[in-house]
């Protein structure tokens, strides 16, 4: 039997499971992979808010990481919330051991869905300096968007033309998600450094408030088709998909922004 590819999701835990690295476990184990996790943070949270968050030292997240790949062996990472500069720093620490080839799927988590703030003022600048360039795909909404860039984006050109700038300033790919926008259809843009295409997907809006852990959803999907081997507009499409799929099945549950349907998706076409 073939094994299966091996990927490290380095983000929060979800106390509500709809998150966080209850969600990448899900969508992991969903499409074809190994789960292995490095906690950053431990949350008590829900479908309406979160309500405390503890975070983790920054060595503890480095000595988990190293036991993963020491150990297992790792084929793609995805790196999620991680909340401030000690943990930023260990996790740039790690990945200098680990081979330049590995992808990493990095979802800039700064905000809940739920507004609320999930990483330290000073840590974004850290994050951008060490762990941007590291990365082979970047993901960020709308709102992490305009943290980064300390203005509005309200528009897809405009959301478009910030997601460049990006990827030609760190040398990586950016997917600009566009969930956020006041457009009819949610037009996602992918872009690359140099001169790599763009390339947009798109699709309607489903009219429901369970759409929470999203955009782990979507980065664990995409790190998990990465190492599968699918090339990166490939691997997007196919997660667009899972997510999509997910969110139509959601269970309904909480009284706020309810978790996705992992569960229940069984294929992609």
């Amino acid at each position: 039997m073939k094994q299966p590819p091996r990927i490290l999701s380095i983000a929060g835990s979800d106390s509500s499971g709809g998150a966080g690295i209850q969600a990448d476990i899900k969508t992991i184990t969903m499409l074809g992979g190994y789960a292995m996790t490095a906690i950053t943070a431990v949350t008590a949270q829900n479908t309406v808010g979160v309500q405390a968050i503890t975070p983790l030292s920054g060595p503890f997240v480095g000595q988990q990481i190293a036991s993963c790949v020491e150990d297992i062996g790792v084929d793609a990472i995805k790196i999620g919330m991680l909340h401030d500069e000690a943990i930023v720093g260990e996790v740039f620490a790690a990945l200098e051991q680990i081979d330049p080839a590995i992808p990493v799927v990095l979802d800039p988590v700064m905000i809940s869905t739920s507004g609320a703030a999930l990483i330290a003022p000073d840590t974004v600048a850290m994050l951008r300096d060490l762990l941007f360039p590291r990365a082979t795909l970047i993901t960020p909404n709308l709102p992490e968007l305009e943290h980064l860039y300390g203005k509005t984006l309200g528009t897809l050109a405009l959301m478009q033309e910030a997601a460049y700038e990006l990827a030609q300033t760190h040398d990586t790919w950016v997917l600009a998600k566009g969930g956020h926008t006041d457009d009819q259809r949610i037009i996602d843009s992918l872009l690359g450094p140099g001169d790599a295409r763009a390339v947009s997907f798109n699709h309607a809006r489903i009219d429901t408030p369970h759409t929470h852990g999203t955009g782990c959803t979507l980065s664990s999907a995409i790190a998990t088709l990465l190492a599968h081997g699918q090339p990166i507009e490939h691997a997007v499409r196919l997660a667009r998909q899972f997510v999509y799929t997910a969110i139509e099945l959601a269970p309904g549950f909480g009284e706020g922004n309810g978790p996705l349907g992992h569960q229940a998706v069984r294929r992609l076409d």
